[in-house]
């Protein structure tokens, strides 16, 4: 398996301090067609994540950002995108 250089950060609105950070590998697995990963046990215990439990996945500089899923950010999210969308023209001449 080819190592692609990212980094799974995890936060879940829960501080645990400077330096306290549990940090274990995790190999990614074929499900479907998709790639999962799964979360070592004492991992999930120490950040309250259960199965089921849904999060976001972001993209950053540093790897990846697993977040807590909310559902107020989530409509937040689905808003900017269809603002996005319908203002892009615009958008794109604004960054210039």
């Amino acid at each position: 398996m080819a190592s692609i250089g990212s980094t799974f950060m995890l936060h879940s609105g829960v501080s645990h301090g400077t330096g306290d950070a549990m940090v274990r590998e995790i190999t990614l697995r074929q499900v479907g067609g998709s790639i999962g990963a799964t979360l070592p046990k004492e991992m999930a215990e120490r950040l309250h994540l259960d199965a089921g439990d849904r999060v976001f996945a972001v993209e950053t500089a540093e790897g990846i950002l697993l977040t807590p899923y909310a559902p107020e950010v989530a409509k937040g999210l689905a808003i900017a995108d269809d603002v996005a969308k319908r203002y892009r023209n615009a958008l794109r001449e604004l960054a210039q």
